[in-house]
């Protein structure tokens, strides 16, 4: 790897996850911010220099573009202390990674983004209509999570991976979408190791 730039909102927990990634790491990023809420990820020159779907993050190397947060996460890691060994346990840690963005992220982030983000008042009729389905599917979302971790410290292989960043980096603001986490004792559990970790960072560092 070479100079490494992450072009990101430094409020998204998609962005976070990256940092926190590189932070356990111990890689040094140079961060490039952009409002997404001010278009700044549509521009002409975005859109032709940075990422063709004006979406971030995106890590730049060199003079390659790598968009997806969680396929950034494992560009950073891959051969690192953040992925376990062996094909299944592999497997498994993408297993939630790909879930995270299917499941999680979706329902959790996206209530987070209207409420502290956008404010219900400014959503459309068709996003208040989505509200009651992401909730319920944020809700079976934490739950599962809660279930699996009553079993083990982290979520794959008895170990610390990115699988346990990738659901961090949102759950630990759920609160902000008026989700209760105090509601799901595992889940607070296994964020309390996860602060306490010495390489930690936080959202606003």
């Amino acid at each position: 790897m070479g100079s490494l730039i992450l072009h990101e909102d430094s409020r998204s927990g998609n962005c976070y996850k990256i940092r926190l990634t590189a932070a356990h790491l111990g890689i040094k990023l140079e961060r490039k911010n952009y409002d997404i809420l001010k278009g700044e990820t549509r521009t002409a020159e975005f859109l032709r220099d940075i990422s063709g779907n004006g979406r971030i993050p995106v890590l730049q190397d060199g003079d390659r573009y790598l968009p997806e947060s969680n396929a950034i996460c494992f560009y950073l890691a891959n051969g690192s202390k953040l992925i376990p060994d062996g094909h299944y346990d592999q497997a498994d840690m993408l297993h939630w990674m790909f879930w995270e963005q299917y499941n999680h992220e979706p329902n959790i982030a996206t209530l987070r983004l209207w409420k502290c983000m956008i404010g219900i008042d400014a959503l459309s009729d068709a996003q208040r209509i989505q509200m009651t389905g992401k909730r319920e599917n944020g809700l079976a979302a934490l739950d599962l999570m809660d279930k699996h971790l009553a079993k083990r410290k982290w979520f794959v292989a008895d170990q610390f991976s990115l699988a346990d960043i990738c659901l961090f980096a949102y759950t630990h603001v759920a609160d902000e979408a008026d989700f209760d986490l105090e509601a799901y004792p595992e889940i607070i559990h296994w964020m309390e190791r996860i602060v306490t970790m010495p390489e930690h960072v936080g959202l606003d560092d």
